[in-house]
This record gives C-alpha cells, sequence and structure tokens, in this order.
C-alpha cells in the first residue's frame, strides 16, 4: 500500500528547505516505507560507488550524512566512517548506526585538508545555496587520488517538475518544502568546479526501477533498485578522483 502522506503541521509552515523540517521528521529516518524512503535507495546506489578501502585507516567523509542511511552500505568497505551534518538529531541516529559524526555545514567543513580517501555528497548539493563552496570543501577533503561520489537533482524544468510538483503531490513521496527549485544543482557548474579544484566528473542519470516501484508500492519490497537512464535532467550521479 502508498505510505500515508505527511503533513506535519509545524513542517508545513517553515520556508522551503529549511533544515527544521529534518527535526520534525527524525523519527522517519530508518523507516524503510517512510517519507526518506528514497533517499535509502539512493544511499544503496551511492554505496555501490564506493570501492573498498585500498589503505589502512582509510576514511570516508559522508557529507550531509543525515541518520547514516550510507552506513548499512559501506560497512564492510574497510572506511573509518564520518558523517557530517548540521542536523543535531540526525547526527545522534547515525552515530547509533556506527558512523563517527561532526557537527558542521558542507561549505565550511571541520576537518583538516586531504583526510579522506572518499568523499561522499549525497542528496545534499541541492539543498545548498552556495555550490561552489560545497564543491571546495568536497575536493578539499580529498587525498590525492581520492573518490568523490554524488548525488542531486538537475536545474532542469524537467527536474523541478518530477521533484517538487509532481512528488511532493504523492502520498508517501517527498515531503511538501524539503526542497527549494531555485538550488537545484547547474551541471555544467558542477563541473566546473570540480575541474577547477582538481576533480574530473562523470555524469549519469538514475531514476528508480519500474519493476522494483511496482512491487514496493504494493508492499511486495522493501527498498527499489536505482537503474541507470540516458539523461542526467533529473536526478544524477556524479564521479571522479582528485589528481
Amino acid at each position: 500500500m502508498l505510505v500515508p502522506a505527511l503533513r506535519n503541521h509545524r513542517t508545513s509552515e517553515l520556508a522551503r528547505n529549511d533544515p527544521a523540517q529534518y527535526d520534525d521528521l527524525a523519527q522517519h529516518w530508518w523507516q524503510p516505507r517512510g517519507p526518506f524512503a528514497m533517499l535509502h535507495w539512493l544511499a544503496a546506489a551511492r554505496g555501490a560507488l564506493v570501492p573498498p578501502a585500498a589503505r589502512p585507516g582509510a576514511v570516508l567523509v559522508d557529507l550531509g550524512c543525515g541518520a547514516g542511511l550510507l552506513a548499512p552500505h559501506v560497512a564492510g568497505a574497510g572506511y573509518r566512517h564520518v558523517g557530517v551534518d548540521i542536523g543535531a538529531s540526525a547526527l545522534v541516529q547515525a552515530a547509533a548506526h556506527g558512523v563517527t559524526v561532526v557537527r558542521g555545514d558542507v561549505t565550511a567543513v571541520p576537518l583538516a585538508d586531504g583526510c579522506a580517501d572518499v568523499v561522499a555528497a549525497g542528496e545534499i548539493l541541492e539543498h545548498v545555496p552556495d555550490l561552489p563552496a560545497a564543491v571546495r570543501e568536497a575536493c578539499r577533503l580529498l587525498r590525492p587520488g581520492g573518490l568523490l561520489v554524488i548525488d542531486t537533482l538537475a536545474a532542469t524544468a524537467l527536474s523541478r517538475f518530477v521533484a517538487v510538483t509532481l512528488a511532493e503531490r504523492i502520498p508517501g513521496a517527498a515531503p511538501p518544502g524539503i526542497h527549494d527549485p531555485a538550488l537545484f544543482v547547474d551541471r555544467g557548474l558542477l563541473v566546473r568546479e570540480c575541474a577547477r579544484h582538481g576533480v574530473t566528473l562523470q555524469l549519469r542519470g538514475i531514476r528508480p526501477s519500474l519493476s522494483g516501484l511496482a512491487r514496493w508500492l504494493t508492499g511486495r519490497a522493501d527498498t527499489v533498485p536505482m537503474v541507470a537512464v540516458p539523461t542526467t535532467a533529473v536526478l544524477f550521479q556524479a564521479v571522479g578522483r582528485r589528481a
């Protein structure tokens, strides 16, 4: 069955993209059929892009880690998983799932240069008012040869329609107001900013599997695999290594 729509009164009164919405919805982070269900699917797809650690003591920095949904998907890969987020309630849950938590803004991360073998920025860049600053920080944290893994929403009319106009009207889909479409990511700018900091990105579009989504909607599955699509105009992944 469909997940019931959530209409928290205080959340509905907050401005779009207000981080306080995540505190209002904190109890739903780890519900596979809750309002953050798609974040679970994306975390699995993001984790699949992270290779096993190449050295002892390797570090994965998870920017905008939320409640640590990436943790189960990298748990056996050999990294110390460090999560950065501004939300205190989410970080409590991330710590309970084995993440070393750091409270901080992704545009000014309180970690040392070159500390990370992998930096993951999953579903966070479309919430950041200063994209160049967030990219600068992600690249700064990487060791030479380190891997940057991103998934985010593209700044296109199609993406705004799918992720806001449509998704916010589907019961159990995106919580209303969780996104500000004005912050969706300009793909060209993202590629140029990463290149400016020594990371060459490769992009690919992704979406939920339609058959998997049908099983999830009818209660026959608790997760939905993400599959590649030929366009990056809505949801996309980006991967690159620091020179």
